[in-house]
């Protein structure tokens, strides 16, 4: 009888500096996949924390949180624009905030793991914190336990102006170039209205066509992905494909397990 190898893989997603959480990430797995946002910019349950938080204040950023989930975002850019008249270089000040929680988040996740990037992540300055046993992957594959995973980083163009939007064209670049695989990896979904809809903040989230076509097309055994905090359903199937959002690690802080 022929002796058969099983792969423990934990899936995260949406880390939004969970650091607390990050460090069991990887328990009783032979790798950890996280899929990308890092970063917190802005807490909408606590207001006086993130990079927003600490630079705006609790009350004006309750503000700031309000306008924009009210997608009032002109009025909103025009609150903070004032606040940044006031606070100086916002480059500059945004860049250290960043630096600070890449840094604890880098220094807490488990290793191996193969990582990409979320539309708020800031991909230039993760080669500076970057451990050992850490791959980072964008419009590539590798192969873990005998399948060969894809992944497809970053989000596409919204109102929100996230730091990691790119265009449609630049994203469908970086589908076509995995070519066929066994486990298709993404920070956004396919678009496919159930888990697009966040139904706590009661709007649709921009998935990706080209993952949806390249899933009608492969049929790869499963679709991973995050970005939806709050989904209508967290997973559908596409033909032979099983699409599943993975969680929102922040407020879970559990990983989603994958045996193979």
């Amino acid at each position: 009888m022929r002796n058969l190898i099983v792969v423990r893989l934990n899936v995260i997603s949406d880390v939004h500096a969970r650091i607390d959480a990050l460090a069991e990430a990887g328990k009783n797995a032979d790798a950890l996949i996280c899929l990308g946002d890092l970063l917190l910019y802005t807490d909408y349950e606590d207001p006086g924390n993130g990079i927003m938080g600490s630079l705006f204040g609790a009350e004006l950023n309750t503000e700031f949180i309000r306008l924009r989930t009210a997608n009032r975002f002109d009025e909103a850019r025009a609150v903070a624009m004032k606040k940044w008249d006031e606070l100086g270089n916002r480059e500059e000040l945004i860049n250290g905030e960043v630096q600070k929680q890449y840094e604890q988040i880098f220094s807490a996740m488990p290793t191996p793991t193969y990582i990409t990037y979320g539309n708020v992540d800031r991909p230039e300055f993760w080669p500076n914190f970057k451990k050992e046993g850490m791959t980072v992957l964008d419009g590539q594959v590798v192969e873990i336990g005998g399948l060969k995973f894809g992944f497809v980083g970053g989000g596409l163009k919204t109102p929100y102006r996230t730091p990691y939007e790119i265009t449609d064209e630049e994203f469908q670049k970086n589908v076509d170039a995995l070519g066929p695989v066994d486990v298709l990896c993404s920070h956004i979904p396919p678009a496919i209205a159930d888990i697009t809809f966040d139904v706590v903040a009661r709007r649709f989230e921009r998935g990706s066509i080209a993952l949806l076509e390249y899933i009608k097309k492969y049929q790869p055994k499963y679709s991973l992905f995050g970005h939806v905090h709050q989904p209508l359903a967290s997973r559908t199937r596409v033909g032979k494909t099983e699409c599943i959002n993975v969680g929102h690690f922040r407020a879970t802080k559990r990983p989603f397990v994958l045996d193979l």
